[in-house]
């Protein structure tokens, strides 16, 4: 996992760091960090045309010593102060971007850059806010950023991933304290997911799945075959109202009257090992009261999607239903979900957002979007993980669904409720990533994801 820091903890450890090293040292270290890799987008330095602006700051002074660095090997080098930038630069081989870094704050409009000219931004873009991503001016379109000691969340959230481009982490030797948020990367699959004893038998990962509905019987199938993919070594599956469906044949069937589910349900899936409910189950009075008695119930750490996060209600409602587990609980709210429970949307700073709603809860929230967000209502450092590899092609109907699907699956394998969710989170984006760029539905999800599991396991 990667540590990522807001601009006050980032701050921070710059401070730390100045108890031990120079800052004209850490100065050198960085600007001979973006030197380096001034040299590797271009192929080389001599005779190379670099345009390096540079601001009154730290950042134009790590510019001005990769402008030395490069200037040294041969390059050609204008710096120009970004007070005095002109409105259009001139054509060049690469500009380095070093006019302003994390204490930005307000609005600002980078000089254009030729068509075609790769833009190297030093720590953040110039104009991108380091904790939220907003630049609410035109700031600098990097084509590379290399930032120093760890992530800032604004290279992560909002336009920041559109400005900053490929994303370098420089050592320059500042010590980190452990960060109250980590992103979650590949490595980190083969790392946490449990092996299968030898001695497991399909009840050491039961799974409990209450979903679907009549015509609403798809969530319950996909939700299913995500908790497969998963690892789940049995899924009990309730369905109210025993509609008629294309029912996984792996899964185990529970019979449910409607509208009294609840009861049969919970009996049927004791010895599990996690519970989903909500996925397809419907908005209406009745199904709203079984979703509370489920949760208020039930005996294993439990994932609460779609119709089910609706029956939380409000926060206060929502906080004395929940108040009464003894088990992990984990939301799993889009931003329209967001703002039913919260009250308004999440808005520009994500993190915040999810960690205030967990606090508030005190449940597990994860926040659905391009970057998601995973805050846990504990102590634990990291309280935050975060996932960013969503693709666009998960914005069809039914990805959720899997989702939900996979988190109960690696909840049943004995992972702990935060790191479950964060990691099927990436598992999921990951595999979307693998499949159709075009024309991706929630259906092929489970084989990808399976077959990713499986690469790494294999691999480790």
């Amino acid at each position: 996992m990667l540590p990522v820091l807001t601009r006050d903890e980032m701050r921070a450890a710059d401070a730390a760091a100045l108890s031990s090293v120079s800052e004209d040292t850490l100065v050198a270290r960085a600007g001979t960090a973006v030197g380096h890799a001034a040299v590797h987008i271009l192929g080389g330095a001599y005779g190379r045309r670099v345009t390096v602006i540079v601001g009154k700051g730290n950042n134009g002074a790590d510019g001005r010593v990769a402008a030395a660095f490069l200037a040294r090997r041969g390059a050609r080098v204008s710096v120009i102060a970004a007070a005095d930038a002109p409105r259009a630069l001139a054509p060049a081989d690469l500009v380095i971007d070093g006019a302003y870094g994390t204490g930005f704050r307000g609005a600002y409009d980078a000089p254009e850059v030729p068509p075609g000219v790769p833009v190297l931004s030093i720590d953040i873009p110039s104009g991108v806010d380091a904790d939220t991503g907003e630049g609410p001016g035109a700031p600098f379109s990097a084509s590379h950023t290399v930032t120093f000691a760890a992530y800032k969340t604004g290279l992560l959230q909002g336009a920041g991933p559109g400005h900053s481009g490929t994303v370098q982490v420089a050592d320059i030797g500042i010590p980190l304290a452990t960060a109250r948020a980590a992103l979650i990367e590949d490595a980190d699959i083969a790392a946490t997911l449990p092996a299968r004893p030898r001695q497991s038998n399909k009840w050491s990962t039961a799974l409990g799945v209450v979903s679907g509905s009549v015509g609403m019987e798809g969530s319950a199938i996909l939700c299913t075959r995500g908790a497969l993919a998963a690892g789940a070594g049995m899924i009990r599956l309730g369905t109210p109202g025993n509609p008629v469906g294309n029912w996984p044949t792996e899964a185990v069937r529970v019979s449910l009257g409607d509208p009294l589910w609840a009861a049969p349900f919970l009996e049927a899936t004791t010895k599990c090992r996690a519970m989903v409910i909500g996925p397809g189950l419907g908005t209406g009075d009745a199904a709203q009261e079984q979703i509370r008695a489920v949760i208020a119930a039930a005996p294993h750490p439990l994932v609460v999607d779609a119709d089910a996060i609706t029956a939380l209600g409000d926060v206060e409602s929502a906080r004395m239903l929940l108040a009464g587990r003894t088990h992990a609980t984990i939301l799993t709210p889009h931003d329209g979900e967001y703002a039913r429970v919260a009250g308004s949307a999440p808005g520009g700073d994500r993190l915040a957002a999810a960690r205030a709603l967990a606090q508030a809860i005190g449940a597990i929230v994860l926040l659905k979007g391009p970057l998601t967000v995973v805050a846990s209502p504990g102590d634990a450092t990291p309280d935050v993980y975060l996932v960013a590899a969503g693709v666009p092609a998960l914005a069809t109907a039914g990805t959720g669904d899997v989702l939900s699907g996979m988190i109960g699956g690696f909840l049943a394998r004995g992972m702990p409720a935060h790191l479950a969710a964060a990691l099927a989170a990436h598992v999921h984006g990951r595999a979307a990533s693998r499949g159709r760029s075009e024309g991706l539905v929630a259906g092929d999800l489970p084989d990808l994801a399976a077959a990713l599991l499986s690469e790494v396991r294999e691999d480790a």
